[in-house]
């Protein structure tokens, strides 16, 4: 199978994301306004309070095993369990994110405009990679060839 390159593309996107989260873990609140996670969050970082740690270290996994299996659709790296569900899945989470932005701004006040529609429009361009990259690969990631 030749190499997938939208899949590598999305897994290379999805690593970045998450290399940018393990940041604010490290880096601790100038991170976190940079990156708009809100006020609220870099003072909790810069306090030394544990919960800014633990929903971005959830966040930096979710988006490293998010990675794995885009390569894993890609055929650069072993096939991971349920490959084709789970990519759909992923797929559709970044689209979902990416086009209601608008009801989550109410639960996340704090965020910037400016936050709300990068991070909007990076969801939207990962999950159409995710959804192109699974298109090309429907066949290599279908269960039957397991």
């Amino acid at each position: 199978m030749q190499k997938n390159k939208l899949l590598i593309a999305a897994a290379i996107c999805s690593g970045v994301a998450a290399l940018l989260h393990l940041g604010c873990i490290i880096f601790g609140g100038d991170w976190y306004r940079f990156l708009g996670a809100g006020e609220q969050m870099a003072q909790m970082a810069e306090a030394g309070h544990i919960y800014p740690t633990i929903v971005t270290s959830v966040i930096v996994a979710v988006l490293s095993i998010w990675s794995l299996y885009a390569l894993s659709g890609a055929g650069v790296i072993l096939r991971l369990p349920l490959l084709r569900l789970v990519l759909c899945v992923i797929a559709a989470i970044y689209l979902i994110r990416g086009v209601a932005f608008m009801p989550l701004m109410h639960v996340f006040p704090e965020n910037s405009l400016a936050f709300w529609v990068v991070s909007s429009a990076v969801c939207v361009v990962l999950g159409l990679l995710y959804v192109l990259g699974i298109r090309q690969s429907w066949v290599y990631i279908s269960e039957r060839h397991a």
